[in-house]
């Protein structure tokens, strides 16, 4: 049965590998030969290891072996072939070096444990800047293990234009949504302000968009929704005080959100500001002034997060014929426990944003939020650290820097989208390409050089791979920009492992190493194409 594969294989690798016309061959023809020999040899290799499992057993080896002579003449002719190849590619490479000394190539091989990545320039007025670059570049070679050092020749260079120029780009769309978004939730923060002001609810601020739409892409498993997060404020006499829960792991955290009345005495006497809550007799409370948050959306003095958004949606609700919006857009509110939902939709245009509600930790960029980023929270008074607003502030300060600002885009777009189904999820990806760009320098991430970064992307995960270690991004990371405000303490952590899970389970590990192969095969054969 393993003799038909070996067959089929061998026929398509000699349809499809290009003969060569003369004694060198171009530098697509070289870099199919090469994914062409490892997929051969990957397949061998797996016939093989299905051959000895089949024949196991005492004396059925030999003859097992001896009864499979087609498939052993199948694999010498296919080894020649093999070979033959080969040295039809290095004496095409020693004759090209000969007529073209000055031309580079691009070898594609990232695989090693220092991911090295080596550069140079495919003309002559880019001489200069290569020098530069290099010079640059010595400064930053030891971090990460990555030497910033890349071969590269003109056709490389035209593939990677031709492609970004082809990738499918919602930016408009985008842009078009979280614009309305933003000016919607704009003119809610308004109204809510004013709803709020004589009352003694949390206090929302100005609403943040987060999530890959904000950020400029979008993956091929997005579901459509805009999400933003409102940071609620503690109300008058009344103080947050986030205490970790015990369960969950660093990456996992959860929270509890206690609520303190505190002293307004001297405030009271100053500014006519409401009876503070300590001093005052409850039936004196009770006559003069509202009820405390204690009273309305806490339990055991906790911030209850499903009172909480039942009180946020009917304020939305009864905020919407406030707003300039509700004129133009049909508004539908869909029940959710822990967030706010609404589907907008004005002819053929529909939206559907979330608002998730948080507290924010001190002064920082991180915050615990309604939602949580798995479904393993029950407690109505658990609330879920997340890292979103950092990392969304990280991709603006990326795209300030970079020479074409949407290039780091375009590359999480073809890997989440073009080249999805290949076992790596989108956070994985936006982790892998957020780590590269703190590695290579910002200036080398212009058109020209879209393959070479793509080809980084490829080998960082692909160290973390045989390393089983792929770092989180902002717990622990020092070379995070100065504008990301994180708590003190989080910046001395020990970044999180989030290939744990590959560590602890071999087969895991090996299903996606194999993915791994599959992919850099298919980015590959998509550079050749173009």
């Amino acid at each position: 049965m393993a003799l038909l594969p070996m067959i089929f294989v061998l026929v398509q690798s000699l349809i499809q590998y290009p003969q060569p016309a003369g004694d060198g061959l171009d530098e697509a023809t070289h870099r199919r030969m090469e994914e062409r020999q490892e997929l051969l040899v990957h397949e061998m290799a797996r016939l093989l290891q299905e051959l000895e499992e089949q024949d196991k057993g005492g004396g059925a080896v030999l003859s097992g072996a001896l009864q499979q002579w087609p498939f052993w003449v199948v694999a010498g002719v296919l080894l020649l072939v093999a070979l033959w190849f080969t040295c039809r590619r290095r004496s095409g490479e020693a004759s090209n070096n000969d007529v073209h000394e000055g031309e580079d190539s691009v070898d594609g091989r990232e695989e090693c444990m220092e991911v090295k990545v080596q550069e140079s320039s495919d003309a002559s007025e880019q001489r200069s800047r290569e020098k530069e670059d290099h010079e640059g570049a010595k400064g930053e070679s030891g971090s990460d293990g990555m030497e910033d050092r890349e071969k590269t020749g003109y056709a490389g260079n035209e593939q990677g234009i031709l492609l970004v120029d082809r990738i499918e780009w919602p930016v408009e769309d985008l842009e078009r949504g979280c614009s309305v978004i933003a000016e919607l939730m704009e003119s809610l923060t308004r109204v809510f302000v004013d709803s709020v002001s004589n009352s003694f609810y949390p206090v929302p601020q100005e609403a943040i968009g987060v999530g890959s739409a904000f950020e400029g892409w979008s993956p091929r498993d997005w579901d459509g929704v805009y999400r933003v997060l409102v940071p609620l404020n503690p109300p008058p006499g009344h103080a947050f005080h986030l205490e970790p829960n015990s369960a969950g792991q660093v990456a996992d955290r959860t929270f509890s959100v206690r609520v303190e009345l505190v002293c307004t005495c001297e405030k009271e006497q100053v500014e006519e500001k409401p009876l503070c809550f300590l001093h005052h007799s409850r039936e004196e409370l009770r006559q003069k002034q509202k009820r405390s948050l204690l009273e309305t959306l806490c339990t055991s003095s906790y911030l209850d997060v499903e009172k909480t958004s039942r009180w946020f949606c009917h304020l939305v609700r009864s905020s919407w014929l406030q707003v300039p919006q509700w004129h133009s857009w049909y508004v539908v509110f869909q029940p959710c426990s822990r967030s706010c939902r609404l589907e907008l939709s004005k002819g053929r245009e529909n939206l559907t944003v979330e608002m998730l509600f948080g507290v924010r930790r001190g002064d920082s960029d991180i915050f615990v939020v309604s939602q949580p980023t798995k479904a393993t929270i029950t407690a109505s008074t658990a609330w879920a650290e997340t890292y979103a607003v950092a990392e969304g502030k990280f991709f603006q300060h990326i795209a300030r820097q970079l020479p074409c600002e949407s290039l780091h885009l375009k590359c999480l777009q073809l890997f989440t989208c073009i080249l999805r189904g290949t076992g790596f999820s989108s956070s994985t990806w936006k982790t892998v390409v957020m780590h590269v760009l703190t590695t290579v320098p910002l200036s080398r991430w212009h058109r020209r050089a879209f393959a070479r970064r793509l080809w980084d992307i490829m080998a960082y995960l692909d160290r973390c791979l045989q390393l089983t270690h792929l770092r989180h991004f902002v717990l622990g990371n020092e070379r995070l920009p100065a504008e990301i405000s994180l708590p003190p303490a989080m910046r001395g952590v020990v970044p999180p492992n989030l290939f744990e899970h590959l560590a602890r389970d071999p087969a895991a590990h090996r299903e996606a190493r194999q993915a791994y192969g599959r992919l850099r095969f298919r980015l590959g054969v998509l550079l050749s194409s173009h």
